[in-house]
């Protein structure tokens, strides 16, 4: 019994005022971060003379569904999200390969010119070639207008490899040194042992890998010039906002209806912005139960 007292002191300091801060701070994120799509959601299914009015805040005035109607039948919209999921699962899996790959070895006490090696992994971290040298170099291996532009050149996160690296280093010898009394070779070890207890961390970086790609979409603007067929999800949301906003000014030099064009757009606005965002949304309940203990591992020791 003063075991079990012993063991609840430390939490017996935490009192009302505290856990009533706590959940009061917490209530506030919660409402910063889902407000602006609850707005969102509302404009999209509101009509235009309840946007013009000012009424939409976070419920939908005038329910209507033509603007989602004329989104999921955008072409453009739709093979640009088949591409991204291709895309991003294509990129998440070769990163995730080449940061195990590389964090195992490293991982290893027993491995010679470790600390040099490791070094040289991290004068990457602070130093670049920049836009001009990179596109230089993507020619002269012939990566422009290719998918592989897309992939290759971002693949591999020194960061998300020290992160692995530390989460392997955390695993008990024991399991090794058992492994190894069995016969097996370094693979077995690696896909056997650790990488099934290393759930967590890789759930992690997945998402880190997953979200990253699906957000980018400058490296398309540079490196894919003239290849419309491999327009992520984002560009494709970009040059749509920057249409409507041309459209706009060129309505407003003509006869001056920017007011009445610049509300017609928001409901498309909001629709194409949710089209783009909801589905790497939906990846994160499949990868909760992992993040949450994922995202701690900076924190253990090396």
């Amino acid at each position: 019994m003063e075991n079990v007292k012993r063991a609840k002191k430390p939490y017996q300091k935490y009192g009302w005022g505290q856990t009533i801060f706590e959940v009061t701070i917490l209530i506030t994120f919660i409402i910063l971060f889902v407000s602006p799509f609850v707005n969102l959601i509302s404009l999209s299914l509101s009509s235009s003379r309840a946007i013009l009015s000012g009424e939409v805040y976070f419920r939908p005035v005038e329910l209507q569904f033509d603007t989602w109607i004329a989104v999921l039948r955008n072409n453009d919209l739709l093979n640009s999200l088949t591409f991204t999921i291709f895309l991003t699962a294509t990129y998440t899996f070769i990163a995730l390969l080449l940061v195990m790959m590389a964090a195992y070895p490293l991982s290893r006490k027993t491995l010679k010119g470790r600390v040099g090696i490791l070094g040289y992994f991290m004068f990457t971290m602070y130093f670049g070639g920049g836009l001009i040298p990179s596109y230089l170099l993507y020619v002269s291996i012939n990566l422009i207008d290719t998918f592989w532009v897309l992939v290759l050149p971002g693949v591999f996160s020194v960061y998300n490899m020290l992160i692995l690296k530390t989460f392997f280093q955390n695993i008990p010898d024991s399991l090794e040194e058992s492994a190894r009394i069995d016969g097996a070779n370094e693979f077995q070890i690696l896909f056997k042992i650790y990488l099934p207890l290393s759930l967590p961390a890789l759930a992690t970086l997945a998402l880190f890998f997953a979200v990253g790609r699906w957000n980018g979409f400058s490296d398309a603007i540079f490196f894919l010039p003239t290849r419309n067929d491999l327009v992520p999800l984002q560009l494709s949301l970009q040059r749509m906002l920057n249409l409507t906003a041309d459209t706009e000014l060129m309505r407003e030099q003509l006869d001056g209806t920017t007011r009445r064009v610049r509300i017609l757009k928001e409901s498309q606005k909001a629709a194409n912005i949710l089209f783009t965002v909801v589905p790497i949304i939906l990846v994160y309940p499949w990868l909760q139960r992992y993040f949450v203990k994922g995202v701690m591992i900076g924190s253990v020791k090396g």
